[in-house]
């Protein structure tokens, strides 16, 4: 993978930050640590750092920290919800792209994304029903008119999107967990008689467009491809130039409780997650809750997905309302199902302030409740596409089909700060910072380890001390960088 992913790399102790693990309270209520092997990995503006591993330093008996110094505290006495896994979205476009180039980079974008050691261990995927707006052309399944979907066929997806992803169910030797989602069902089906610009689901083919997710399920799955998942609609409630569908709240709820819950059930397909909304932050409680509060709807729903495009402030992304949506509905999963850096431009591949973006809303969405965190893209060309709408946009990898080369960002090594340590199945503990600089998440991993990944956003090193339990250490961080703590 041409050394993206520094094995060592020596790192002053300035910059060295260190975990533990706590085991059980004693008698005396007291709490006693362990310290065991310790490692640090460090990604920082200015620096040649990228996920570089470092040795740890010791810890010393915590005392009491003054209001003035800036606190991290690790209690892993408290866990919350599950971790199921980061990904990315395997589409058309990402597809096509992977098929412009040479075998040997192919071979390094699957390393670089799905090797647990060579690179950041995704271990989800999205993909889409029918063409969205990062696909060359629109297309659908089926013939036009034809409600009993004899015509059902995949043929279009067996060039590009189905051979891609069966090399990524390989290289995450088969445990890629895949969901899917649809833009917009066939013209024919739709009010406007249009792919594209909304338009609504007619009533008299939601019983014909449910049974066209069990055509696509079964499809994919008869050719080896499991299905973990799908959303019931992507962005329910945009109306964009490229392919989409509008569902109110009421329309969404009624079509899951009476066609799309009962359809899955009568084929054995109610296994598989059904994800609802698929739409920003700004409106997710809203639709969470009238389709939730509905026990007939919310008996076939796993859980609420979640964008970051939201509509009404370009700096305010709007964590709460993901909070308010795991308060209200603690039995039911959130997960976040899409998020990129829109408007592409080849100069900017390299500005910081990507990889910062998308490691603030893991960090806040983690906290918030959310399980599992997919990107956009996995990978685009040089271009920012293929996009058949003219909607180019970044993804943490770019392609440049010329040359054959990969293009890193830093957002790639940011999420991988993430997926590359906590593993499936882990338990997001209690993690507390007493400043705004310094953004914090931390997991119990099923083999006891401790992963605590730190953000710094500021100009400037930000000296703070990190406790669990009764020791702690003192310790810095790089301006402009985040860094993994491990502890096994």
């Amino acid at each position: 993978m041409d050394s993206k992913i520094q094995k060592f790399k020596y790192i002053p102790s300035f910059c060295l930050g260190i975990l533990m693990i706590v085991g059980c309270s004693n008698k005396d209520n007291t709490q006693t640590v362990e310290v065991s092997k310790l490692a640090v990995y460090t990604t920082a503006k200015g620096t040649d750092l990228r996920i570089s591993k470092t040795d740890g330093l010791k810890f010393t008996k915590a005392i009491q920290p003054l209001e003035t110094e800036a606190f991290i505290l690790v209690d892993p006495e408290h866990e919350f919800q599950n971790f199921v896994g980061i990904g990315g979205a395997l589409t058309d476009a990402a597809a096509e792209t992977f098929a412009k180039l040479p075998k040997v980079t192919q071979a390094e974008l699957l390393d670089a994304y799905f090797d647990k050691d060579k690179g950041i261990a995704y271990n989800m995927g999205r993909t889409n029903i029918n063409s969205c707006d990062f696909s060359s052309a629109s297309y659908t399944y089926v013939t036009d008119l034809d409600t009993s979907l004899k015509s059902f066929d995949i043929k279009h997806d067996e060039v590009y999107k189905i051979p891609f992803i069966k090399k990524v169910l390989a290289a995450t030797q088969n445990k890629l967990k895949l969901f899917v989602s649809p833009w917009s069902p066939p013209a024919w089906m739709k009010t406007n008689h249009d792919m594209l610009h909304g338009g609504k689901l007619l009533p008299e083919y939601r019983q014909t467009w449910a049974n066209y997710y069990v055509k696509f399920i079964n499809a994919y799955e008869d050719r080896g491809l499991p299905i973990w998942g799908l959303t019931v609609q992507n962005e329910p409630m945009a109306k964009q130039k490229w392919e989409s569908c509008i569902y109110t709240a009421n329309e969404e709820r009624e079509f899951i409780k009476n066609f799309l819950g009962p359809t899955l059930k009568n084929n054995r397909l109610d296994d598989k997650k059904l994800i609802a909304w698929d739409h920003n932050r700004d409106l997710v409680y809203q639709r969470a809750s009238a389709i939730l509060n509905d026990n007939e709807a919310a008996k076939y729903v796993w859980g609420i997905g979640f964008h970051w495009y939201e509509t009404w402030t370009g700096n305010e992304m709007q964590f709460d309302n993901v909070k308010k949506v795991k308060e209200s509905f603690p039995d039911k999963h959130l997960i976040f199902t899409e998020g990129c850096q829109e408007k592409f431009n080849i100069d900017s591949v390299y500005n910081w302030s990507l990889g910062e973006k998308y490691a603030h809303s893991i960090i806040n969405d983690f906290n918030d409740g959310t399980e599992a965190w997919t990107d956009w893209n996995i990978l685009l060309d040089e271009n920012g596409g293929p996009n058949h709408v003219g909607n180019f946009c970044f993804s943490p990898i770019h392609a440049n089909t010329k040359t054959g080369k990969l293009i890193y960002t830093n957002a790639y090594y940011y999420i991988g700060h993430f997926s590359k340590f906590i593993l499936p199945d882990a338990k997001r503990i209690m993690a507390s910072s007493n400043k705004e600089d310094l953004e914090v998440t931390s997991f119990l991993n099923p083999d006891k380890g401790i992963v605590t990944v730190v953000l710094n956003k500021t100009n400037k090193p930000i000296s703070f001390q990190m406790m669990i339990g009764i020791k702690s250490v003192k310790t810095d961080i790089l301006a402009h960088s985040i860094v993994t703590y491990v502890a096994k």
